[in-house]
């Protein structure tokens, strides 16, 4: 269970990565910033693939993967592009993040 852990992590990282170079080619930025969108996407379902091939329950390792995508994204944007981050927001993702452990706590229940 620990390498699918391992692999889900590092698809979320780079479906974050990829959503955040998807932003930057919107910006005007390098034709290139398409290769890493097409190239982090792409790894990132592999390994969300791979983790549902350790055992990993489907609806946990899915959930885990969207909510923990959407919570990093949207602080990403806060960081690298000043987007706008409120309270409620904020509390989303806390909403998020409560809503994760649920289904991982119910998914061994």
């Amino acid at each position: 269970m620990i390498l699918g852990w391992f692999l889900l992590a590092i698809a979320i990282v780079l479906e974050v990565a990829a959503t955040i170079s998807l932003r930057m080619a919107s910006l005007g930025g390098s034709k290139w910033w398409y290769a890493a969108v097409a190239t982090g996407y792409l790894v990132s379902f592999s390994l969300l693939s791979l983790t549902l091939r350790t055992g990993f329950p489907l609806g946990a390792a899915y959930g885990i993967w969207a909510a923990t995508g959407v919570a990093l994204t949207a602080l990403a944007g806060r960081v690298l592009f000043r987007e706008r981050l409120t309270r409620m927001m904020v509390a989303g993702i806390g909403l998020i993040i409560v809503g994760v452990l649920l289904v991982e706590v119910g998914s061994h229940s």
